[in-house]
């Protein structure tokens, strides 16, 4: 009780500060969508920025310095997917990797009879289970300008962060109440998910990559 208390109140000091105006021009530089919203859907997501910027934990890697114009292109991004939601900050998300471009990760697996086996990869981003998001740069601004049409490394990535709010699988459903909301989001991803593969089928071009 006592820090929620104290997080609301740190947000409402935050929230009191006008949104800068060279945040904003970074916003119609790198985040295409924004300029798509409405006045007061521009607005809310402002004030959703300003959270996310605050409360994140930023680190660069690879040497990277991670710059409020970086900042505030991926929290852009994060926050369009819950602006309709009500105070959702992706609290779950502490901390934020940032890399230039794309970076080389260790995969592990454990094979037949025990045998771990390490393999490298170059990967763009991560989502953790209660824990950071990890984006390339480079990716993620190219999201941002939409410069790769059907692809955008920031939502990807954050959808993956909202699907595990209620466990570790991802299943591809966000939290629902139980009952008739859950078993609709059923029929309808399933639906959406049918059309989908007709489309990849039949060569048309499908809305998602």
């Amino acid at each position: 009780m006592l820090f929620s208390w104290w997080k609301d109140r740190r947000r409402r000091k935050l929230l009191a500060v006008p949104f800068p105006n060279e945040w904003r021009n970074a916003l119609r530089r790198n985040v295409v969508h924004y300029s798509r919203l409405t006045a007061d859907q521009q607005r809310t997501l402002e004030r959703r920025v300003q959270v996310f910027v605050a409360e994140k934990n930023w680190e660069g890697c690879n040497g990277l310095t991670v710059t409020d114009e970086m900042k505030l292109t991926i929290a852009a991004q994060a926050c369009l997917l819950v602006l309709a939601f009500k105070d959702e900050y992706f609290d779950n998300v502490l901390s934020i990797l940032v890399y230039p471009t794309g970076y080389v990760a260790k995969d592990v697996q454990i094979g037949r009879a025990g045998v771990v086996i390490q393999n490298q990869q170059v990967r763009l981003g991560e989502a953790w289970y209660r824990g950071p998001v990890i984006v390339s740069w480079e990716d993620a601004l190219a999201g941002g300008r939409q410069q790769q049409p059907g692809r955008n490394l920031v939502l990807h990535e954050f959808a993956h962060q909202l699907d595990m709010q209620n466990g570790r699988e991802l299943d591809g459903t966000p939290p629902l109440p139980p009952g008739d909301l859950a078993a609709r989001w059923a029929d309808v991803m399933e639906q959406e998910f049918q059309r989908l593969r007709h489309d990849c089928h039949s060569y048309a071009r499908p809305l998602l990559d």
